[in-house]
């Protein structure tokens, strides 16, 4: 039998949380909430989370702020809370890693869909026998079957969108795959703005592989057509 995904609600809103904590209890998620950042690192220090839905909004330590200080030791998926004015949170919480965000006020129904689509993107998928199991960038080895990326004997680590671009990018190397098409397989709603959250994880990919990310050797952008891996 498979264990419920236990997911960390951290919200300085008392209602929010706990209203967020019914709903998704009822739909068969364990819900631990923090009321703030000193209180959710003091939740994951003692627990392990499938997934932290974190407000961006938060007296003292902000949601970006915690997003990049946990995703220097963790690689649990993040997904912010963000209010509608603020773009520049947004696109600051994606360049420290957060694998998505959703506007306040918002359906709860559509934070339901958007953890299970973050969710459905954790494990691994199986790799027909003809791929190859590891591709070389340059310095760094990146394992298809595990999913790992490593540069010499250190693990890299990756965001869970970032191991699922991983993923997308070692099923076809060599060949574009459209921005559009990036949303659709990351689970997310089609757009400007989605595609232009996809850029920024490019981005943050680009950093971890490349010698030089201004000048992708082994990531690169295909005019017109997407993004392709290259590898050696």
């Amino acid at each position: 039998m498979d264990v419920d995904a236990h997911l960390l609600i951290v919200d300085d809103d008392e209602r929010i949380r706990q209203l967020l904590q019914k709903f998704l209890m009822r739909h068969g998620f364990i819900v631990s909430a923090a009321r703030d950042a000193a209180h959710a690192r003091r939740l994951l220090s003692g627990l392990e989370f499938d997934m932290i839905v974190l407000d961006v909004m938060m007296p003292g330590e902000n949601g970006v702020e915690l997003t990049q200080a946990l995703l220097e030791t963790l690689t649990t998926p993040i997904l912010l809370l963000t209010a509608k004015g603020e773009t520049e949170d947004r696109i600051a919480g994606l360049e420290a890693g957060a694998d998505d965000y959703l506007i306040k006020p918002f359906e709860p129904k559509e934070l339901l869909l958007r953890i299970n689509a973050i969710l459905r993107r954790m494990p691994a998928e199986i790799t027909p026998e003809d791929r190859p199991k590891v591709l070389n960038l340059g310095p760094i080895r990146y394992d298809i079957d595990r999913g790992e990326m490593w540069r010499g004997e250190n693990l890299v680590r990756l965001t869970a969108t970032e191991t699922q671009l991983m993923r997308i990018f070692s099923g076809s190397p060599g060949e574009a795959v459209s921005r559009s098409k990036l949303v659709e397989d990351l689970g997310r709603d089609g757009g400007q703005a989605q595609e232009r959250a996809v850029d920024v994880q490019i981005t943050r990919l680009r950093r971890k592989i490349e010698s030089d990310p201004k000048q992708p050797r082994y990531l690169q952008t295909v005019r017109g057509a997407g993004y392709m891996l290259a590898p050696d």
